[in-house]
């Protein structure tokens, strides 16, 4: 009788996993039949870092949220995401949405980095893949409060985690400023512990904002907390519906955090690489530049691979 009961009682729960199963795969799905389809694209531009000098600020955008720089020679990396496809795995289907722009630079192209830098753990700003790759025993991880779980048992050298209003000054020189922004830090439903960072980062007298992803929230304190911005990377992309707006900022709100930041160069990242959500693929970078009008000469980047260096 017992064995019997027992054996009623898996086969609902598996008949319960295979209805779960199949509600979230619908609801994939479906929401991804409401997102654009752009073919596949291949870059007009190729960085080399290996040739970048150690005597001046030189970067390239790789993809997505991925910044490769080099900060007078101390090389730094962003939210590194290099695979073709985010998201999981489950019951041999893939959830989550597939490049249509490759990474400008492969891991063996990037090498040893110095630094990591991880702002949130969502899927698409932390890839365990593409860590597990770059994770070597000189390589320094920053990550966001309770998430550094997620890398404890790669072979980094050593990680920390900050939350904002912290300060770090790594064994290069280089300090980091974790800041509030407007967003969340859930990998999955259940990690509501998570945090969720944006970064200063100084050296040399140079300043670097790099903010993770943001809603629109006021920036004006920034110069009269840390001095004078060189240069910020701004989130353009994932504002539709409006409703993703809670999160994430429209170009126009990210053209007024620049401006409130008084930077000398804005470079526009989270676009053109994962479709993530409804607005076409092309829409963020000619709002922004619309909203930049006649300025639009300080957006310094437009296409993954590009490289630049900070006028001395």
């Amino acid at each position: 009788m017992l064995i019997s009961l027992l054996a009623w009682i898996g086969i609902f729960i598996v008949l319960l996993m295979v209805l779960l199963f199949g509600y979230f795969a619908y609801r994939y799905w479906q929401h991804m039949g409401n997102l654009p389809k752009p073919p596949y694209r291949q870059l007009a531009h190729k960085p080399t870092p290996a040739a970048w000098t150690d005597h001046e600020v030189t970067f390239t955008w790789v993809g997505h949220s991925t910044i490769l720089l080099n900060l007078f020679g101390t090389k730094i990396i962003t939210d590194p995401v290099l695979g073709e496809k985010l998201g999981i795995r489950f019951a041999g289907v893939h959830f989550g949405p597939a490049r249509f722009t490759p990474a400008a630079l492969t891991v063996e192209e990037i090498g040893e980095v110095d630094l990591v830098l991880l702002s949130h753990a969502h899927l698409d700003h932390v890839d365990l893949p593409t860590l597990r790759k770059l994770a070597r025993l000189s390589t320094h991880v920053i990550t966001a409060q309770n998430t550094s779980r997620l890398i404890q048992d790669m072979p980094f050298g050593s990680y920390e985690e900050i939350q904002p209003r912290q300060q770090t000054t790594t064994a290069n020189g280089v300090k980091i400023a974790a800041i509030p922004v407007r967003h969340w830090g859930n990998r999955f439903p259940w990690n509501r512990d998570y945090g969720y960072n944006g970064y200063v980062i100084e050296k040399n007298g140079v300043r670097i904002l790099y903010p993770g992803d943001t809603a629109y929230i006021s920036m004006e304190n920034l110069p009269r907390e840390f001095g004078p911005i060189d240069l910020v990377f701004m989130p353009i992309g994932a504002y539709k519906p409006d409703s993703y707006q809670g999160a994430h900022c429209t170009p126009e709100q990210a053209w007024r955090m620049f401006e409130q930041t008084g930077g000398n160069w804005l470079v526009p990242i989270h676009w053109n690489t994962f479709v993530l959500s409804q607005e076409p693929v092309e829409e963020p970078m000619e709002r922004l530049l619309a909203a930049a009008g006649p300025e639009r000469d300080r957006i310094v980047m437009e296409k993954q691979g590009m490289t630049f260096s900070l006028p001395k």
